[in-house]
């Protein structure tokens, strides 16, 4: 594999075998003799650092970290992207669709940023907002499997209002989303209630991009999410990495020129959108609309 590969997918193969074997209470030395590698591979692959590494050797180390046949798929579908320029993760690809790659990279996340041109994002919404949604995007699922969708996506919301360290969260929301009427108007009322309360946290800031603000970039801009981290105990402080999702897959960026490019967008949008203030007061000026 190139050296000059994404560094994303090797740090999130890191994290996630650190993770399991953490939870087993092994050392590095048990799970690499177990699995018959050496025990600075083991090190360079938690680490994130470029490795050259066999899958059925990685597959090994999967089984003696008693990870899941489609955890285990993940990690080698991980391996295999580490190699490429640009990571581009269709749903169909090489991770398994229901492993979602997105929610450890915003675990391991210090601080996210992101614009959200048409609806609340995932960490701001409340159960009937987002059980609205799941259902419209997976018709064809049970409800059971509804529900278990809506459990982890509130339990990603925990991370906002944990004591240690809570992830520090700005949200650009343009007035469009407001609007967007997502189950009923009792939920979009009780939503933008939520938003206009949440707001207050002081490592939550909630913004609204105006219409009257017009196109501040000049070029249509859909939603992105930029993810900034901390050094995780580590000689380097990981590179920030945006994420941008479509409706058949998510692309990372870390490119210095393209990361840079999107903080740029960013200072525009931040510089057209509605103070905080001035925002929780029109949140709750459609709240009202909607329970008229």
């Amino acid at each position: 594999m190139s050296e000059t590969g994404s560094t994303l997918p090797r740090r999130q193969l890191g994290r996630y075998l650190r993770e399991a074997r953490s939870a087993l209470g092994m050392s590095q030395d048990r799970v690499a003799k177990a699995a018959d590698v050496s025990t600075s591979v083991l090190q360079r692959l938690e680490s994130g650092i470029h490795t050259r590494l066999k899958v059925r050797d990685l597959r090994a180390v999967c089984e003696v970290l008693e990870m899941p046949q489609e955890t285990t798929d993940a990690m080698v579908g991980l391996l295999k992207q580490a190699g490429e320029q640009s990571w581009w993760h269709e749903y169909d690809s090489l991770i398994p669709a229901n492993f979602d790659v997105y929610v450890g990279l915003e675990t391991a996340a210090r601080r996210l940023i992101t614009y959200q041109p048409a609806l609340v994002p995932g960490l701001l919404q409340i159960p009937e907002y987002a059980r609205a949604l799941i259902r419209a995007v997976k018709p064809d699922e049970s409800a059971a499997d509804h529900e278990r969708r809506l459990e982890l996506r509130m339990r990603r919301q925990a991370k906002l209002s944990r004591r240690y360290e809570p992830l520090q969260l700005e949200v650009v929301l343009h007035e469009a989303a407001l609007h967007c009427n997502v189950g009923d108007p009792v939920v979009m009322g009780a939503q933008l209630r939520h938003l206009a309360e949440i707001g207050k946290m002081p490592n939550v800031s909630v913004r609204v991009l105006p219409f009257k603000a017009g196109a501040p970039v000049g070029d249509p801009v859909g939603q992105f999410a930029i993810l900034e981290f901390d050094d995780g105990g580590r000689e380097h402080v990981w590179p920030p990495v945006v994420y941008l999702e479509t409706f058949i897959g998510c692309m990372y960026l870390e490119k210095d020129g393209d990361v840079r490019r999107y903080f740029r967008v960013l200072d525009s949008l931040r510089g057209a959108a509605l103070d905080e203030s001035v925002s929780r007061s029109l949140l709750r000026h459609v709240a009202k609309e909607f329970s008229a």
